[in-house]
């Protein structure tokens, strides 16, 4: 790819979506209007946000929570879109990425619908939920979906990604060839910076209160994302309990890794199967990386870091 940008000026954005904040760095010629730049990437992240948010009553996917059982409910293109690459990566992943968990984090107080049972000594009880891919019937040809079963979907494993993707969509129309865009820890990055380097980003150390880095990555058309137990967790009694549920049992998630960080073409795929690689584990999650040829980097809970790259 051709590093040459004439007259190219390193600028910044940022503003607030997803509950968080989304950050732009890029090299542009002095003529690209900042304004609508900005305005453009905030009008994109907030559709996506009024399409798959929990915490959006009126939000699309909350309209197909709360349909009533085997009812069809119109559902815009693009979260059909990541509902279908969600089925998806839950199959290949063999049901460790499933976002029909929405009840399951309500009720450990991690979303936003905290369930009866919350903050007692050993956690509340909780039924296994339905297997997503069992429940959820998708018609793609008429933008449609209903469920089979009660079901509760939260995209919180993969809506970030997919808005850091639109986010690139958006960097690409206004024809700037150089770009870092993200949300929290999901990156992406488009071309190479003017002097030929690629972005740099920091792998994140994952311990409890501590902003370090453990090392760093580097990106040129690619992105990554990171899922951890480090950043988002609640003392219940004397346990430590992770956001990251594991679907396939029904609990919170418990084994010997800290994080999983992916590099994918695109950050949707980065996003989802850092979270299916961290639920699978240790074991399992890095014999399917490797089986997938998956650039993958696994941070074990005594510091150990084992990669697939």
């Amino acid at each position: 790819m051709s590093t040459d940008h004439p007259a190219a000026e390193r600028r910044s954005l940022s503003g607030p979506t997803m509950g968080t904040r989304y950050s732009a760095v890029f090299y542009a010629p002095g003529d690209v209007d900042e304004t609508k730049l900005a305005a453009a990437l905030q009008a994109t992240l907030d559709r996506v946000d009024r399409q798959m948010s929990t915490w959006k009553p009126e939000s699309d996917l909350n309209r197909l929570n709360d349909a009533a059982i085997r009812v069809w409910v119109p559902v815009p293109a693009e979260l059909m879109s990541v509902l279908q690459a969600s089925l998806r990566i839950g199959r290949q992943s063999q049901g460790a990425f499933d976002i029909g968990v929405g009840d399951l984090v309500g009720a450990w107080g991690f979303g936003a619908r905290p369930a009866p049972g919350d903050g007692l000594p050993g956690g509340p009880v909780v039924p296994k939920p339905a297997i997503t891919a069992e429940a959820l019937e998708l018609d793609p040809h008429l933008r449609r979906a209903r469920k089979h079963a009660p079901l509760a979907l939260d995209l919180s494993g993969i809506a970030k990604g997919h808005g850091v993707d639109e986010m690139a969509r958006v960097m690409r129309q206004f024809s700037i060839p150089a770009w870092l865009v993200g949300i929290d820890g999901e990156m992406r990055a488009g071309g190479a910076k003017p002097d030929g380097t690629p972005w740099i980003v920091a792998h994140e150390r994952p311990v409890r209160g501590v902003r370090e880095a453990i090392g760093v990555i580097e990106l040129e058309d690619r992105a990554v994302a990171t899922s951890g137990n480090y950043r988002h967790y609640r003392d219940i009694g004397a346990r430590t309990i992770s956001h990251t549920m594991d679907p396939r049992c029904g609990l919170p998630l418990e084994n010997g890794l800290a994080s999983v960080t992916v590099l994918a073409q695109t950050c949707l795929e980065a996003d989802a199967w850092a979270t299916a690689l961290l639920v699978l584990g240790e074991v399992a999650g890095l014999r399917l990386a490797r089986m997938m040829d998956m650039a993958a980097i696994f941070v074990f809970a005594d510091g150990w870091v084992e990669t697939t790259l």
